[in-house]
């Protein structure tokens, strides 16, 4: 589910298949947690988004109060979470990355 490679390199949460409720709490323990530098989250493998598990991460993204890279996230997702007061950078052509900034 975490990983980091070597010091300096991301905290890396991954998750796949749906992301719902229990996969975004789930994360949103992995993201209290993590500490000592930049944090990404992987979602490129979650095939099915559901809107409250979505919540849940925005949830999560406020309490850590810090830039996080977020992957994965298609346009409904990115726009649920401007809805829920998270701002994120559009992602650049051909990538599917944005960062999820809860300090606005």
């Amino acid at each position: 589910m975490h990983d980091r490679a070597s010091a300096g390199d991301p905290f890396v949460i991954r998750m796949d298949g749906t992301f719902d409720v229990v996969a975004a709490r789930q994360v949103a323990r992995e993201l209290a947690n993590a500490v000592g530098g930049p944090v990404q989250i992987d979602l490129t493998g979650v095939r099915n988004f559901d809107d409250s598990g979505v919540a849940v991460l925005a949830d999560a993204l406020t309490a850590r109060g810090e830039r996080v890279d977020v992957r994965g996230l298609r346009q409904h997702q990115r726009r649920l979470l401007r809805y829920l007061g998270i701002p994120s950078d559009e992602p650049a052509e051909g990538s599917d990355s944005a960062f999820a900034d809860a300090r606005g």
